[in-house]
């Protein structure tokens, strides 16, 4: 083995999800350069966002600033799109992305929902990763994760699912059929940040053999920026 593919090998992948409740902070204010500094100090190779504010006439682009923060390559999901206003998921990488899909979570009359799906090529392995914020109600989450898995055969890439999943229980039986489809990382507490009780924010991966470790991103910068801590995984970046 040359000593390039030795490095390959045993190179590591740094995945984050983070909830950034529209860049208001736990303070009041609207500050998305405060979460920037947060996804700064994460340095992570992909961050999947939720609560992202993406611009329209009448609303800030809180994307723009974090992409030319970080100066990584921006993918958005909106779940609400209309001229005014556009909101909703979002995924940054250090990465190429070679595809993306939206998958439309919404349940009946309630807040819109979605996935924004990416496949991304993380030097020469492709990764597809699945960024999400699903419904406050337990049936609203039972009906998204099914509609989640129909996407899903047995995959031949390395798949991780993360996001807010809004599931109060971190073995709630909301999310027990993802166990079909996936390795059930860790679930710290990562919300509120004044007191964290809930662990909100989660990540599936498969394979789970792919996952070395998992850590909430806890600094005074990252208690006040959002409601929410990053949750951050570690994956083996090849096989």
């Amino acid at each position: 083995m040359t000593p390039n593919a030795s490095a390959v090998a045993h190179r590591e992948l740094k995945i984050a999800t983070y909830n950034v409740h529209g860049a208001v902070g736990i303070d009041g204010r609207f500050a998305p350069e405060r979460i920037g500094e947060v996804l700064g100090e994460i340095d992570a190779d992909i961050f999947a966002l939720q609560e992202v504010p993406l611009g329209g006439s009448g609303a800030p682009n809180v994307l723009e600033t974090l992409q030319r923060m970080t100066g990584l390559t921006a993918v958005e999901g909106p779940t609400l799109d209309t001229p005014a206003r556009r909101f909703g998921n979002a995924v940054l990488t250090r990465f190429p992305v070679r595809a993306v899909r939206t998958l439309d979570l919404s349940f009946r009359s309630r807040e819109p929902r979605g996935a924004l799906d990416a496949d991304i090529d993380c030097d020469g392995e492709v990764w597809r990763v699945v960024a999400t914020h699903l419904g406050l109600a337990s049936s609203e989450r039972r009906a998204q994760v099914e509609q989640v898995l129909q996407c899903f055969d047995t995959p031949a890439m390395p798949v991780i699912l993360l996001g807010d999943l809004n599931e109060w229980f971190v073995h709630g039986r909301t999310l027990r059929r993802l166990v079909t489809h996936f390795y059930r990382v860790d679930a710290p507490r990562t919300f509120p940040t004044r007191y964290p009780l809930f662990a909100l924010d989660r990540i599936w991966v498969h394979p789970g053999e792919r996952l070395t470790g998992v850590e909430v991103h806890r600094t005074a910068l990252s208690r006040i920026a959002s409601d929410h801590y990053p949750l951050i995984a570690h994956f083996t970046a090849t096989a």
